[in-house]
């Protein structure tokens, strides 16, 4: 096969709960599911640092987002630039073509967004489908090999499907979903309408399927020949959304709970490298480019100063994890996350301990119940900020990565 090409589509405050692949039943995501049938699955995806600078600092750069560091070494871009590959950044977040490695694309295309102020009349008049049009369009002729970069601001830009994809969710007893355009932030008091909360669910399963429709259609121009037998596809969501867990909807003050920090991540190889596999391995941003260079045989070595990490054992089913621990940050949070646990250390607050994956809306907080798994979680965690983010090779102790009943 000659060189491949690779397509990364990343879908801003997509909520991993949301999709048939990762155990939803209720939305209709078929292209998602489809996508996910041909693909590898990580189903335990987590973003250091919510922030969109820091996740692309992981993306391009190899960085771990809860580092502090600043930007350095080569971007992905511009490695494979450097190497043949025709490189292309597709976005309708302004914020993006700011941020360092953007400049390293060869063509950077801003999709400008319309001013949304009432849902659209059709899907394929939304501001998602005008971004997903532009990069249909862009593959329709591509200089190969490429790597083309597709960012949706997705449910952090207008909501703006229509009405009837928002409703399609409502039972019959259920108030009529709300048409608001605008994406919602609120922190919920104790009392709060579950209606009005279940109306804005409803609003964001529409974007949902929003979404999953637009897929359809590149997915369609991926899957023809010759793309189909020489094309890498990564989907990966940048950041969840909360829909009311922990009295939150929308980004609030980027608590890292599971709803925000979880994403879907899927990965697609031409020749069926770990086809209808998945694992629960603890993966985060930083990995992807290391991930993508080593899978092309390209030297790491100028990639995150050559510690960036790859996952192709992982996919190769050679290794069953790469790391026993991440470090998560946001502004007014720390958290560690391990296979077995999640440790959540707010500024404002006691720290807060939840069993994982079983737990996974973190409803049951069990520090009390657990004093030693907390100070062995403290610990470990201190380590982690000591390290800057960067993986900790000294194991922790069984305590910390055992599953519990």
């Amino acid at each position: 096969m000659s060189q491949p090409n690779l397509v990364c589509v990343v879908v801003d405050r997509l909520h991993a709960g949301m999709l048939g692949a990762y155990g939803n039943s209720w939305i209709k995501t078929r292209h998602f599911d489809r996508l996910a049938s041909s693909s590898y699955l990580f189903d335990q995806a987590v973003v250091d640092c919510p922030e969109l600078d820091r996740i692309y600092r992981s993306y391009w750069f190899g960085q771990a987002g809860a580092a502090q560091d600043q930007v350095d070494g080569t971007s992905l871009p511009k490695l494979l630039a450097a190497r043949g590959w025709h490189t292309a950044l597709i976005t309708d977040e302004p914020r993006l073509g700011s941020l360092p490695g953007a400049d390293d694309f060869a063509e950077r295309v801003v999709v400008k967004p319309r001013p949304a102020k009432r849902l659209a009349s059709d899907a394929d008049d939304t501001a998602l489908a005008r971004l997903f049009a532009s990069a249909t369009a862009w593959l329709a002729a591509p200089r190969e090999p490429f790597c083309l970069w597709v960012h949706a601001q997705a449910m952090e830009g207008p909501w703006d499907a229509p009405y009837e994809m928002r409703a399609q969710y409502a039972d019959e007893e259920d108030p009529p979903p709300p048409k608001f355009v605008a994406p919602p932030e609120l922190r919920l008091p104790a009392d709060y309408d579950p209606d009005e909360l279940l109306g804005i669910t409803h609003a964001y399963c529409g974007q949902v399927a929003l979404l999953d429709h637009c897929l359809g259609q590149l997915a369609e121009r991926l899957e023809a020949p010759p793309l189909a037998e020489r094309t890498q596809t990564t989907l990966v969501g940048a950041r969840g959304f909360p829909l009311g867990e922990h009295l939150r909807v929308g980004p609030c003050d980027s608590a890292l709970y599971n709803e925000l920090v979880q994403t879907p991540w899927i990965l697609r190889f031409p020749e069926g490298l770990g086809r209808l596999s998945r694992t629960q391995a603890l993966v985060r941003p930083a990995d992807l480019g290391g991930t993508l260079l080593d899978w092309l045989a390209i030297d790491r070595a100028d990639f995150a100063g050559g510690q960036s990490t790859s996952l192709l054992e992982l996919i190769r089913g050679e290794r069953v994890a790469v790391r026993d621990r991440i470090l998560l940050r946001s502004t007014h949070d720390r958290a560690l996350r391990t296979g077995a646990w999640l440790l959540r250390e707010p500024d404002d607050g006691p720290a807060e301990l939840y069993a994982k994956p079983g737990d996974r809306r973190e409803v049951n907080e069990v520090a009390n119940l657990c004093p030693e798994v907390v100070a062995g979680l403290q610990e470990a965690l201190v380590e982690s900020v000591a390290a800057d983010g960067a993986d900790v090779t000294t194991p922790l102790a069984e305590l910390l990565v055992t599953e519990v009943d």
